[in-house]
């Protein structure tokens, strides 16, 4: 028999992954106030390597503490916190699962700024405001840029020096990365602005620095946006087109990138990532926690909240999505991406079927794909398509109750349909919390 390409090694140039599956960034505000990570951190992680994908892509992972999308996400800024991280990777492999960190960096994209970057305007390539929640932003001058680089390149070597397999630059979904690579966010008149090529320069310099401090030898991929479609408000430009991507993937393959992982989207979450459905009920009842997050906040919680004015967030949020797929809503863009270099592609996108992955890794469309909405309903999955499942037996339904959950609750499936009742919901979503060490006094020297 053929083998199933699901379950081909993937090899890298410095990584070899068991199988073909990623589980893609997710998390909840798992971790300490000062950026170190937790006991229920790794139990997340774990549940994941345990259902067999074959490497864990991390959560949100920023290198500085200004640059955290919301408190409670655990942090590399510092080098006493590589010990930790060790932990979590020896924990992930103990699972035969590879374990990915994403380097990352909010610039004025958040979900609720924390005691460390509340009521200040966040560091990014433009002075003007973020278009949705209206969060203040101030453009970086060039040694602040210079200290920026630095910082990841720091990072990325204490993500090597803490044993974990490889880090990815979140240059995709609206962070800083992408507050520098789109034409319709990056207002800059310097060698960072104007031109495509100035406006890659950012991210071209970070993985110069990180090669610099870690060599060529340790794995570095970068998640890149196929298409902004940056006009989810009508106001806004589209942003950058297919064929900028394109140019910006060859120039990372260049500068010795060795993977692609592509999204779309120049927000998030934007109509089309997640794609699926948006929950305005249940944001009604979570998005009060931002409404003094950003400028725009109270606008967007009175469309939330009032009936009466949902349909008209709905005209606007659902018009892109019309006639587009949910599972493998990205994949003609990674297609096109995979052409053009030569450098394995992977790809998310709402993929839950394996008939439907299989293809699109047979196809070339594709050499992997990143999931994280279907294994947060089914962390199993991997093995449910081992065992000849085509879809798991309790699907995904897309409804994107856990992001909407996210502000205020723990990160977790919300579809009570799913499950035989809600107290078997919670259970699930409450489990990665079973840590109860022991309470002791401290010793004077720790206090």
């Amino acid at each position: 028999m053929t083998q199933d390409p699901i379950f081909t090694p993937l090899a890298f140039r410095n990584l070899t992954v068991k199988n073909r599956v990623f589980r893609s960034n997710i998390s909840g505000r798992f971790d300490n106030e000062d950026g170190s990570l937790t006991q229920t951190r790794i139990n997340w992680e774990c549940r994941f390597a345990k259902g067999g994908v074959g490497a864990i892509i991390s959560s949100f992972v920023p290198v500085r503490m200004d640059g955290r999308i919301i408190a409670g996400y655990a942090t590399i800024h510092r080098n006493d916190f590589i010990p930790l991280w060790a932990k979590l990777g020896e924990a992930v492999h103990s699972f035969d699962c590879k374990f990915i960190m994403q380097l990352s960096h909010s610039g004025r994209q958040m979900d609720l700024p924390g005691v460390h970057n509340q009521h200040r305007p966040a560091p990014s390539s433009t002075s003007r405001k973020e278009g949705l929640h209206g969060f203040l932003c101030r453009a970086m001058g060039s040694g602040e840029i210079a200290r920026m680089v630095d910082a990841f390149g720091r990072a990325a070597w204490r993500a090597r020096e803490a044993g974990l397999d490889g880090v990815e630059l979140h240059a995709a979904n609206g962070y800083l990365f992408t507050q520098f690579l789109s034409s319709a966010i990056n207002d800059r008149e310097d060698r960072y602005g104007g031109s495509l090529t100035n406006r890659a320069r950012f991210l071209l310099e970070v993985i110069e620095a990180i090669r610099s401090r870690v060599g060529r030898d340790f794995h570095l991929q970068v998640k890149l946006s196929a298409i902004e479609h940056n006009n989810v408000l009508p106001s806004e430009g589209r942003g950058n087109t297919l064929a900028d991507t394109v140019q910006v993937a060859r120039w990372c393959e260049a500068a010795g990138v060795d993977a692609l992982h592509v999204s779309t989207g120049s927000l998030f979450p934007h109509p089309l990532n997640p794609p699926g459905d948006l929950p305005l009920e249940t944001l009604a009842i979570t998005y009060d926690a931002m409404i003094s997050a950003g400028m725009n906040g109270f606008r967007n919680y009175l469309f939330f909240r009032y009936p009466a004015l949902r349909p008209a967030f709905r005209l606007v949020w659902n018009r892109m999505k019309r006639g587009r797929p949910i599972e493998g809503i990205s994949l003609d863009e990674a297609r096109a991406i995979k052409a053009a270099v030569s450098i394995p592609v992977i790809t998310t996108g709402g993929y839950q079927t394996a008939s439907f992955v299989r293809d699109a890794i047979e196809s070339g469309a594709c050499d992997g794909v990143a999931i994280a909405r279907s294994l947060l309903a089914n962390p199993d999955l991997v093995k449910q398509w081992q065992a000849g499942r085509d879809q798991p037996e309790r699907p995904c339904t897309y409804c994107n109750k856990c992001l909407m959950n996210a502000p205020k609750n723990p990160m977790g499936c919300y579809e009570e349909a799913r499950y035989p009742s809600r107290e078997a919901m919670l259970a699930e979503i409450a489990g990665i919390y079973r840590a109860r060490p022991e309470l002791r006094v401290p010793q004077a020297g720790e206090v």
